[in-house]
C-alpha cells in the first residue's frame, strides 16, 4: 500500500479550503488543516470526521508548522495573502509540492492584477524557489466539490507546473476530490487557467 502523504491546507476554514479538505479526506492523505481562526479550523475538522470516521484530520493554526510536517502544501488562499505565507513557509517548503489555487482577480473581478506575462502561480514560485508550485484547483468552484460529476462524466480539473513529477502528485490528489485530472502544460500556462475566471 502507498506510504499515507501529510498535506497541509493553508485556508482551510474558507470555503474553497473546506471544500478541498472534505474532498481529500476520503483519499490515502493525512490532512492538517490550518487558519488564523482556530474555532473555525476546528469545526472543519469535526464535520470531516462525521463523515469520515476513520480520517487522519488535524486542526493547526500555524503555518509554518503545518507546513514542515507536511509532504504537499495547498495554498488555498487569495491572491494578496501568498506573500505573507510564503515568507513564513519559505524555510520550510524547501522540494516541497505548493499548490497554487488562487485567482488574482481585482475587486470588481473583470480583470487580473498581475501582468499579462506573469500569474499567481508563477509569482508564488518566484517566492518559494526551492518548491514545486503547481497551479491546480482554480478552475473549480467550492460548489463543484460536491457534485464533480455531470452527466456521468467527471468534471475536468486543468493542472500546470513545471515537475513532471509533482504534477503525477497532483493529478493523484485531482482524482481523489473527484475531479478527471487535464495536464495543460507548464507553468506559464497559470496565465490561461487564471484568465479563464474573469467575469
Amino acid at each position: 500500500m502507498k506510504t499515507m502523504q501529510t498535506i497541509a491546507i493553508i485556508g482551510a476554514s474558507g470555503s474553497m479550503g473546506s471544500a478541498l479538505s472534505k474532498s481529500l479526506a476520503k483519499g490515502n492523505y493525512r490532512l492538517l488543516l490550518c487558519a488564523n481562526d482556530l474555532d473555525k479550523v476546528k469545526a472543519v475538522a469535526a464535520d470531516i470526521k462525521k463523515s469520515y470516521p476513520t480520517a487522519e484530520v488535524e486542526a493547526i493554526d500555524c503555518t509554518r508548522e503545518a507546513c514542515w510536517e507536511a509532504d504537499i502544501i495547498i495554498a488555498a488562499i487569495p491572491f494578496g495573502a501568498e506573500q505573507e505565507m510564503a515568507d513564513k513557509i519559505r524555510e520550510v517548503a524547501t522540494q516541497k509540492i505548493v499548490i497554487s489555487i488562487a485567482n488574482p482577480l481585482n475587486d470588481t473581478y473583470d480583470g487580473l492584477v498581475t501582468a499579462p506575462d506573469t500569474s499567481a502561480a508563477e509569482e508564488l514560485q518566484k517566492l518559494l524557489p526551492n518548491s514545486k508550485v503547481v497551479k491546480a484547483f482554480n478552475t473549480t468552484f467550492a460548489a463543484d466539490f460536491a457534485t464533480p460529476v455531470i452527466d456521468g462524466k467527471r468534471a475536468d480539473a486543468f493542472i500546470a507546473g513545471n515537475d513532471g513529477e509533482a504534477l503525477q502528485t497532483v493529478s493523484e490528489l485531482v482524482e481523489t476530490a473527484g475531479f478527471n485530472p487535464v495536464v495543460a502544460g507548464g507553468l506559464t500556462v497559470s496565465r490561461t487557467l487564471e484568465s479563464m475566471q474573469q467575469c
